[in-house]
């Protein structure tokens, strides 16, 4: 029922612009320099630049592009997935973490998949509530209509679709997205329509993102998710919240730096790779993140920022050995022209999560984090005090996403390219040498040009 409702409301909506319908602000369209959208997938990148040019800031165009993500590159970012970001604007001194990594639920007998409780909304709307300038719904809108139009598959996709194609086909609801009916998986620039996964972004655009969790929306999705194994309940939903946490910070050569803090402890792991790095000494981000959760052993949830930042502070990091093999993760960061900017790290705790499907919702699960190691995500900003951003740094690669991010950090402060040409991490970052605002025709975009990302900076491509 929910579904037929839903099909109806979509040709209804079809002709919204994502920008005109909001109570909270009314920004107008806006030329010349707008900000940078740096990311993994280019689709999802220009929808961010689009929202940028139609004079929305930083965490809207943030927002729009994770929520982006979940049509154009649910082997690491659907609905289903968690995360965390960091926000920094003009007039703040450190900025805001939010994290929302994916939960476990509670355990189900029955689960033989179990899932990963779905954050990816929660934690987006937390950030772009606190520094957007637009009602959330307007920024799931550009989402809404990749998936109910279609998308090319995007050449990460397709390799991600190509390293797991044996368990997506084997699953009636996952091949019926992501097979081109001859019994392969889409290929680059194949068309990929989820109709499906349109109901349920135009379900949360109409109702709001608690819907997800507290509504109609959460009712279905549970329903099928314990359906497809994945042994979720309401009251996972209900219960799972994303949280602000304030940053790690460093203040290194008149430059402020803050960085994601634990859980998400792969900022922890680029601050001290960074500070390695300006000291010219060895210090290996993943070590220091072994060495952390090392000590976090035992305590549960219970974990300190402060604890952390003391550590950082005191330059006695610990060390551990090489981390088991960890999941596959997605990031992005986007500046405005005002200064704003976000960073961030997305999950599905494995490629494609469980590989299976919540029925009629069209989302792919998650995996739970329950059996499996933490992802390591990462995120840092530098700026001049309160008054300009300098630049900002992230980065996905498993296991060496941390010093990937350290690398780039530190070349985005210099205004150069990172020398970052081997191994599996994949950097992105913004820099502006002459600060922002300021000097805008000094900034630009940078992403791996081993990968198949975008960065889009002023409406033009880089």
């Amino acid at each position: 029922m929910l579904a037929l409702a839903l099909a109806s409301t979509l040709t209804a909506c079809s002709s919204l612009n994502p920008l005109t319908s909001f109570t909270r602000e009314k920004p107008q369209s806006v030329s010349g320099f707008v900000g940078d959208v740096v990311a993994d997938e280019p689709q999802a990148a220009l929808a961010a630049r689009d929202v940028l040019a139609k004079g929305g800031n930083a965490a809207d165009a943030a927002a729009a592009l994770g929520m982006a993500l979940s049509v154009t590159l649910p082997s690491r970012a659907s609905l289903g997935a968690g995360g965390a970001c960091l926000a920094w604007k003009p007039g703040e001194q450190e900025g805001h973490a939010f994290i929302f990594l994916p939960n476990a639920g509670q355990v189900d007998a029955k689960a033989d998949r179990p899932a990963a409780v779905p954050m990816l909304v929660r934690g987006l709307y937390l950030m772009q509530l606190r520094y957007g300038s637009v009602e959330f719904g307007d920024v799931v809108l550009p989402a809404r209509n990749m998936a109910r139009d279609g998308v090319p598959v995007s050449p990460l996709l397709a390799a991600d679709m190509s390293a797991v194609e044996g368990p997506l086909l084997a699953d009636d609801k996952t091949r019926s997205i992501f097979s081109n009916g001859n019994g392969q998986v889409l290929k680059a620039s194949d068309l990929m329509v989820q109709p499906r996964l349109a109901g349920a972004l135009e379900r949360i655009r109409l109702a709001g993102a608690g819907d997800f969790y507290t509504g109609a929306l959460a009712e279905t999705f549970a329903q099928a998710a314990q359906a497809a194994g994945g042994g979720l309940s309401k009251a996972d939903l209900r219960n799972s919240l994303a949280t602000t946490e304030r940053p790690l910070t460093l203040h290194t050569n008149g430059v402020d730096i803050s960085f994601l803090p634990p859980p998400a402890d792969g900022g922890l792991g680029t601050a001290a790779a960074f500070t390695g790095n300006q000291a010219q000494a060895t210090v290996r981000g993943e070590a220091v993140v072994s060495g952390w959760r090392a000590r976090q052993a035992g305590k549960g949830t219970s974990v300190s920022v402060a604890d952390a930042q003391a550590l950082l502070n005191s330059g006695s990091l610990p060390s551990g050995s090489a981390l088991p093999p960890l999941p596959a993760s997605t990031s992005f960061v986007v500046t405005d022209r005002q200064g704003g900017v976000v960073s961030c790290g997305l999950t599905m705790n494995n490629l494609f999560g469980t590989g299976r499907v919540a029925g009629s919702t069209g989302i792919i699960l998650a995996a739970s984090p329950a059996n499996r190691p933490l992802p390591l995500l990462t995120a840092a900003i530098a700026h001049n005090g309160t008054s300009q951003f300098r630049a900002a740094a992230t980065a996905s690669g498993q296991n060496v996403a941390a010093d990937t991010a350290a690398v780039a950090l530190q070349a985005a402060l210099a205004g150069g390219r990172p020398e970052v040409t081997n191994g599996p991490g994949r950097a992105n970052f913004v820099s502006c040498p002459a600060g922002l605002p300021g000097n805008s025709a000094k900034c630009f975009g940078w992403t791996d040009p081993r990968g198949n990302g975008l960065a889009v900076s002023s409406g033009e491509q880089k």
